[in-house]
């Protein structure tokens, strides 16, 4: 397609590359549509969250309290399975302590996440 223009007597004339052809910005080629996203999550396997678990996740809540309400345990019982105190995990959830890597290991293999989701 040519443009041309008359800008102070002059004609000037200017090859345009049609927008078919023309390559995407760089920022543009790592956006994915929602359709796309969806499909590469679903492939991937895993468990789906509920939105208002991803809600509570995303507002600073304990993921370890989030994960065990999810899941129907009491405190007790995770506490229990994990063979630690229910008094340790009630810190741990409430942020008054960090728990240990062996401590999230053992939380995350009774609730079925990755310990890395705990934090």
């Amino acid at each position: 397609m040519i443009v041309s223009s008359e800008a102070a007597g002059e004609v000037r004339t200017s090859p345009t590359v049609p927008a078919s052809s023309r390559a995407r910005p760089r920022w543009a080629q790592t956006i994915s549509s929602d359709e796309a996203l969806y499909d590469e999550a679903k492939a991937e396997g895993g468990e789906f969250l509920p939105a208002e678990m991803v809600d509570r996740l995303l507002a600073g809540e304990s993921p370890i309290r989030v994960y065990r309400t999810y899941r129907g345990m009491t405190r007790k019982r995770l506490a229990e399975a994990a063979g630690i105190d229910p008094v340790y995990l009630t810190q741990i959830e409430t942020g008054k302590r960090t728990g240990s890597p062996r401590t999230l290991t053992a939380i995350g293999r009774v609730l079925d996440v990755d310990p890395g989701d705990l934090l």
